[in-house]
């Protein structure tokens, strides 16, 4: 995933424990920062509990904020 300082900034990654996947803001100590793919407020994962991303959960993902943002252009309509 990357060194032993972290993951590589900006790339993508899992947090195990709900299966969130975000893109990696930063650390510090063994702790990782992760923003929601689509925005909003950015959670901590300890390194342990942190997983790479396949492309197939990143690409699932912006489909759902694609399919999520299209609805709510319908409703508003």
């Amino acid at each position: 995933m990357g060194d032993e300082e972290g993951p590589v900034l900006g790339s993508y990654a899992l947090d195990v424990r709900d299966g969130r996947v975000g893109e990696v803001m930063g650390w510090v100590g063994r702790r990782v920062r992760l923003r929601p793919l689509g925005g909003g407020r950015e959670w901590d994962v300890p390194q342990e509990h942190l997983g790479e991303a396949a492309p197939a959960d990143v690409l699932r993902e912006r489909v759902r904020l694609l399919n999520r943002d299209a609805r709510r252009r319908v409703e508003l309509g």
